[in-house]
């Protein structure tokens, strides 16, 4: 077994020496075919004998007590078996990052929509008619819809917390001494997890041990939750969880999961449950809504001597110590000797809030961004030179140096494809044509991950970790480091995903989970790499493996042969070590964007963007690519689209379907260009990778807002940008 802790810079291994040539490249997703024809098996699609249905019942307040559950209509339906309501059973709200469980029906409602029963049924239809037929009365109180409802009480940043408060120097005395400031708020709305896979799992019980069929992002993580709200033991849970369909933070334990399983162990037979769209919005967690004052102090030079971007946020009451970490990207990206960067979070009587794609980073740029452009203004500054004018030679708020950085030169490389220089705010009939450009940083992270690669007699490799894959192209990169490792042809490596009895690996979420899960496969293989060369005779460093043969001392042997009858099995564990304290570590990039705004209307419509990434090596520059476009799409629908609208009565979102909770359409989407600086990162992880899924939405909002502004001249700070907020500033149409 190969064990790596990062405390040092990674020296190279198998990996570097390969000349298989399959890594980096854009090898077409080896599960693609699957994906397309309908063959891989999602997680509500698991052929399970014997299947009961299960429908959620929900709280129609948004505070108060339940007084009655009636389910006397709903069991007189036809095909409803049983109903599970008020008897402290089930879960009345979804986990949320940071707590180890799920909090069971009491009788109290802390949030609209929290669970209080379940219907089962011997269809999906029944099941639904039966949980419509269920009454359940409440006694309503006053709650707190709206962070403002909580700011005087809001909570300090707790200790230990991904991002603490950060203050250095004295902020306050810079601004009022600065020539040149800016003071600004800009506020973000709550946002919600859309994805196309709806929550759903499927449970099933052999005597004591659950099995759970469910999309889990964090299987190991997924499995102590499950595991405490249910009072079973880890080690009698198994989780299955091949393919994903969208996670993007949210999917780890839900409120699916445990009513599913609550209800088969009542049944004794397999239960379904599938959240509605509706109930999604409400059962489980979202991003926060955001207000962030930020701060910019300057000389005439453009040289900032002052920043901060100081942010209240909303968790719900109780939920876990979980915060949006709104300045995480902004804390290591400007210079600027006086600096506040602090978080207080607002107890509210809302969804609990939890990550969601970048958390953090997303929002936070929508403002730092877009405050940046204009102080650039300001000072009648390009917003480029502005930005590398303030470039770092240190992490500006630890003085830790940095792993790698090629941020400046994702500027220029930028501007060059982009037409920066070239660009010109003009007219085209009714449509203002403005451009724009935004900085994208992305905190970098290890985690620890265990993967075991098995060399066969066919001189076929398998490979087995229970990371999952959201569709970022896991089975792909899996397969690359190892065909790398090993010298094997893709096509000759077996990835298996998703299985909790498989090794534990990192999971997906955070951007750590490419680097962190390949660096555990090509640990694996560096076993198998020392014992191929025993077998040679020869030195590792001396051997080199290429299209299933081993070749050394003028031998050329095929691996089947070196194998012999039984496999060759690595076993590679990767974990965070001194680095990740002694190094500041993140991806960058540069984004760009093209707008029209219409000058009667208020319609924006993005034609194009162009986005330029530092993020170590490129595993596979084709899924890569697909990663940075998602997220730009995604801060599309940022700048221009998502809010969660919450009903200021009752604490209900008003939007809560994807008819009203506006997301980019194929429509929305221009043309989108993503190019790479490539630079393995030593420091990082043994594989060189630096997160990218994140990064791509970070900064994409900010690029289009600031677009807008230069078409037409009005600086939206309170997110989304809509028509009737141009049109607010816009010059009446003569």
């Amino acid at each position: 077994m190969t064990r790596y802790q990062m405390n040092s810079k990674h020296a190279g291994m198998a990996l570097d020496r390969g000349v298989q040539g399959v890594l980096g490249r854009p090898v077409p997703r080896i599960d693609g075919i699957a994906k397309v024809t309908g063959a891989a098996t999602y997680a509500l699609e698991h052929p399970v004998g014997n299947l009961a249905y299960g429908v959620a019942v929900t709280a129609p307040v948004g505070k108060g007590r339940v007084t009655s559950i009636d389910t006397a209509a709903a069991r007189a339906l036809p095909g409803v078996i049983d109903v599970i309501a008020g008897d402290g059973s089930l879960p009345r709200d979804t986990p949320v990052f940071g707590r180890p469980d799920a909090p069971l029906y009491d009788g109290t409602i802390g949030s609209y929509g929290e669970v209080v029963g379940v219907a089962i049924a011997e269809s999906f239809e029944a099941a639904r008619a039966g949980a419509m037929a269920v009454t359940v009365r409440c006694e309503a109180i006053p709650g707190r819809f709206d962070i403002r409802d909580g700011q005087d009480d809001a909570l300090a940043t707790p200790e230990g917390a991904l991002l603490p408060d950060t203050v250095v120097g004295d902020i306050e005395t810079a601004m009022r001494e600065a020539p040149v400031t800016l003071d600004v708020t800009y506020t973000t709305p709550t946002q919600v997890h859309a994805a196309m896979e709806p929550y759903g799992s499927i449970a099933s019980w052999d005597g004591d041990r659950l099995t759970l069929r469910a999309p889990v992002q964090l299987v190991t993580g997924g499995i102590a939750i499950i595991a405490r709200s249910l009072g079973i033991r880890p080690e009698d849970i198994r989780i299955l969880s091949p393919f994903i369909g969208g996670g993007f933070g949210g999917k780890t334990a839900t409120a699916d999961m445990l009513l599913a399983a609550v209800a088969a162990r009542r049944l004794g037979r397999p239960v379904k449950v599938a959240l509605s769209r509706r109930q999604t919005f409400h059962a489980t967690y979202g991003r926060s809504e955001t207000i962030q004052r930020i701060r910019l102090g300057a000389g005439p030079d453009g040289r900032l001597t002052a920043i901060g971007q100081d942010s209240l946020v909303g968790q719900k009451a109780g939920a876990s110590a979980f915060f949006e970490p709104v300045a995480l990207g902004a804390v290591a990206l400007y210079a600027g000797a006086n600096r506040s960067f602090t978080t207080r979070t607002a107890q509210v009587d809302l969804t609990a809030r939890g990550p969601v794609r970048a958390p953090g980073e997303a929002v936070g740029m929508l403002g730092l961004e877009c405050a940046m452009d204009e102080m650039a203004e300001k000072l009648g500054l390009d917003p480029i030179e502005f930005r590398k004018l303030n470039e770092p030679s240190v992490d500006p708020s630890t003085g830790k140096p940095f792993s790698t950085r090629r941020l400046v030169d994702c500027y220029d490389e930028g501007a060059r494809r982009f037409g920066w220089a070239e660009r010109e705010r003009r007219r085209e009939g009714d449509w203002l044509i403005g451009h724009g450009m935004a900085t994208a940083s992305r905190v970098n992270f290890l985690a620890k991950a265990t993967a075991r690669v098995r060399l066969g007699p066919d001189g076929r490799a398998a490979v087995e970790t229970d990371m999952t894959d959201l569709g970022t192209g896991t089975y792909t990169i899996l397969a690359q480091v190892a065909g790398e490792a090993l010298g094997i042809p893709v096509e000759g490596i077996d990835v298996r995903l998703g299985d909790s009895e498989y090794p534990s690996g990192s999971g997906s979420g955070g951007s750590f989970g490419a680097a962190s899960s390949a660096s555990s496969v090509a640990l694996a293989c560096e076993d198998i790499v020392a014992e191929l060369a025993r077998r040679m005779g020869a030195a590792s460093a001396d051997m080199t493996l290429k299209d299933g043969h081993a070749i050394a001392g003028n031998r050329r042997v095929a691996l089947s042969e070196l194998v012999g009858a039984s496999p060759i099995e690595g076993l590679g564990t990767i974990e965070p070590g001194s680095n990740s304290a002694s190094w500041s570590q993140s991806t960058h990039g540069a984004q760009f964007a093209e707008v029209a705004v219409h000058a009667v209307t208020g319609e924006v419509r993005v034609r194009r963007m162009l986005a330029v990434f530092d993020c170590g090596r490129v595993l596979n520059h084709r899924t890569a690519r697909s990663q940075a476009i998602g997220g730009m799409i995604w801060g599309i629908g940022y700048a221009l689209h998502e809010h969660a609208v919450v009903d200021p009565r009752t604490g209900a979102y008003v939007n809560r379907d994807l008819a009203e909770y506006h997301v980019p359409a194929n429509a929305d989407v221009p043309q989108i260009e993503v190019f790479f600086i490539e630079e393995i990162d030593r420091q990082a992880n043994p594989v060189g990778a630096k997160g990218l899924g994140e990064a791509g939405i970070s900064g994409a909002g900010a690029a289009v807002a600031n677009a807008v502004h230069d078409a037409c001249g009005v600086r939206v700070r309170d997110y989304p940008i809509t028509p009737d907020k141009l049109l607010a500033g816009l010059p009446p149409v003569r």
